[in-house]
């Protein structure tokens, strides 16, 4: 890739996280630096109804103000519901910017979730936690859960994690040159990939269909015994590329629902970006959750 290429990817991923440009200095701050409405009551107690807390994962150049519109919603269903920022790394250009997590190392992004999960468990006197993830926040997961804890092979009963619902997951990478793709090398060590690195943040680099990352997490298997996951796509999805990447195959003893956004509500208009904010995904999310929620998904 080429530096005006990598210039490219730049000006577009502002232009569409609303970084720069003459309206940012109107934009309401939304750096992180606060739980999500209904998030992060560390006094509350998970209900019969919904007895696993509910943690919240953002995506790559996200934060935990990803989640205002589902944490509330997850709130008023009754979930104690939980968000962090992780993935904070100055390495890179837009790492160091203001607001700007998920840049760092998906490994060590993955640790930083088991402490915070391990934290929420604590707090609630639970065994186990519901996640639901956007974008990278789904691989850090399934990261987490493969390597980091999250599951126990010997006995799924004892997994922490029972449920992952995830948005626009980039769990087989991406071809988006938001990412910084095509690369000569897509294992962030040739000089062209360290470029990009500099700039996108590794995690970036990690995310591109093909990387090393990506092949060693998805070698043993999309899923791991005894989780349940729902996989939220849009066919608007300019991030995760091609849409339909972010799909898992169901292996042994886990139970995989495939969606699309468009095949539940004819038309949606929702792009990678919009996915946490959607109304229609957040029902999708409610649903996923508590099969017996009765909610609305499609309102026209």
């Amino acid at each position: 890739m080429r530096a005006s290429a990598v210039l490219l990817a730049v000006l577009a991923l502002c232009a569409t996280v609303g970084i720069g440009g003459p309206s940012a200095a109107a934009a309401p701050v939304l750096d992180g630096s606060a739980p999500p409405p209904g998030a992060n009551d560390w006094r509350c107690r998970p209900s019969t109804a919904h007895p696993d807390p509910v943690v919240l994962v953002h995506g790559t150049w996200g934060n935990q103000d990803n989640w205002n519109k589902l944490a509330p919603a997850l709130k008023a269903q009754g979930y104690c519901v939980y968000a962090l920022n992780y993935g904070r790394d100055t390495a890179s250009l837009l790492g160091r910017m203001p607001g700007i997590y998920g840049t760092g190392d998906i490994g060590k992004s993955a640790v930083e979730l088991a402490n915070f999960i391990g934290k929420v468990r604590a707090a609630t006197s639970s065994e186990h936690v519901d996640l639901v993830a956007h974008s990278q926040g789904g691989v850090v997961a399934r990261q987490y859960l493969r390597f980091g804890g999250g599951a126990d092979a010997a006995d799924p009963q004892r997994n922490v994690v029972r449920k992952l619902v995830t948005l626009g997951a980039t769990n087989h990478g991406s071809t988006s040159v938001l990412l910084g793709y095509p690369l000569d090398t897509a294992s962030a060590a040739g000089p062209v990939a360290g470029a990009v690195t500099g700039v996108l943040g590794v995690s970036a680099v990690q995310q591109i269909s093909g990387s090393k990352f990506l092949t060693h997490l998805n070698a043993g298997g999309d899923t791991v015994p005894g989780v349940d996951y729902t996989v939220i796509a849009t066919r608007m999805d300019d991030t995760t590329t091609p849409p339909e990447s972010t799909f898992l195959r169901a292996g042994p003893r886990a139970v995989v629902d495939n969606i699309w956004l468009q095949t539940v509500c004819a038309g949606a208009d929702v792009t990678h970006v919009g996915l946490p904010r959607s109304p229609i995904a957040i029902q999708l999310v409610l649903r996923a959750l508590d099969p017996s929620y009765k909610g609305r998904v499609c309102r026209r």
